[in-house]
């Protein structure tokens, strides 16, 4: 399978768990409602569409990860770290590409791979 197929099977995967959760939570709940873990009952389907979002997140930000990164063992720790500390681990990693670049290079090389440049 080509790098471009695989893109466009997660990123289908992502549009289309989106639209269902948020459908979802629109027919249960009108977001209005929401009250989140502060109501005696717990309001869940927006909670739950929030954190899908914030997953579906991490991911379309571990795409570019997994470009970047040359090798699985890091691969696969930064997926850990994505899963398990979300936001810290993103900025964590940006941070991490930004001490890399050289003072002379573009800040859009933060993007490519080292041989891409």
């Amino acid at each position: 399978m080509t790098a471009r197929t695989t893109l466009r099977l997660l990123f289908a995967g992502i549009l289309v768990t989106m639209l269902f959760v948020t459908a979802k939570a629109s027919l249960m709940q009108p977001i209005w409602a929401w009250q989140g873990l502060a109501a005696a009952d717990p309001d869940h389907w927006w909670t739950l569409a929030t954190l899908a979002d914030a997953y579906c997140g991490f991911l379309t930000f571990y795409a570019w990860v997994f470009y970047k990164e040359p090798g699985l063992a890091s691969r696969l720790g930064w997926l850990a770290g994505i899963l398990l500390l979300g936001n810290i681990a993103m900025a964590s990693y940006v941070l991490l590409q930004l001490a890399r670049l050289r003072d002379s290079e573009p800040v859009h090389y933060l993007l490519l791979r080292p041989e891409h440049r």
